[in-house]
C-alpha cells in the first residue's frame, strides 16, 4: 500500500476531526502532498495542498479551519478539520503527485460525517 488514510469519522457540528495518511518514503520526499473529498453525488474536490518545501494552498470553503501539513520524518501528511461544518461531509482522500513528471498516487479513502 503506497497511500493510505485514516481518521475519518462522525462529529457534531462544530467539532474537529484530524486525518492522517502515510506514504511510501519514495513517493512522499519527491512529491506535494494533498487531500480531496467527494461527497455525493458530487465531483471530487480539492481541500488542501502542501508541497515539498511546505507551501499551501486551500480551498476557499475550509480556509481559516482546515490546517494541513507534513511531518516528512514519518513520511505523512495531516488535516487537521476544525469548526466543522455539515457541508464538509464526505470521503476524504489522500494524494500524492510527484514534482518531477506529476503522477498521482491516490489512498482509499475515509468517510467524514458531520451531523447538524
Amino acid at each position: 500500500v503506497q497511500l493510505q488514510a485514516f481518521g475519518g469519522g462522525f462529529v457534531q457540528a462544530g467539532g474537529s476531526l484530524r486525518l492522517s495518511c502515510a506514504a511510501s518514503r519514495s513517493i512522499f520526499s519527491n512529491s506535494a502532498m494533498g487531500w480531496y473529498r467527494q461527497a455525493q453525488g458530487k465531483q471530487r474536490e480539492l481541500v488542501a495542498i502542501i508541497t515539498s518545501s511546505g507551501s499551501t494552498h486551500y480551498a476557499n470553503s475550509v480556509k481559516g479551519r482546515f490546517t494541513i501539513s507534513r511531518d516528512n520524518a514519518k513520511n505523512s501528511v495531516y488535516l487537521q478539520m476544525n469548526s466543522l461544518k455539515p457541508d464538509d461531509t464526505a470521503v476524504y482522500f489522500c494524494n500524492a503527485r510527484t514534482d518531477t513528471v506529476g503522477m498521482d498516487y491516490w489512498g482509499k479513502g475515509t468517510q467524514v460525517t458531520v451531523s447538524s
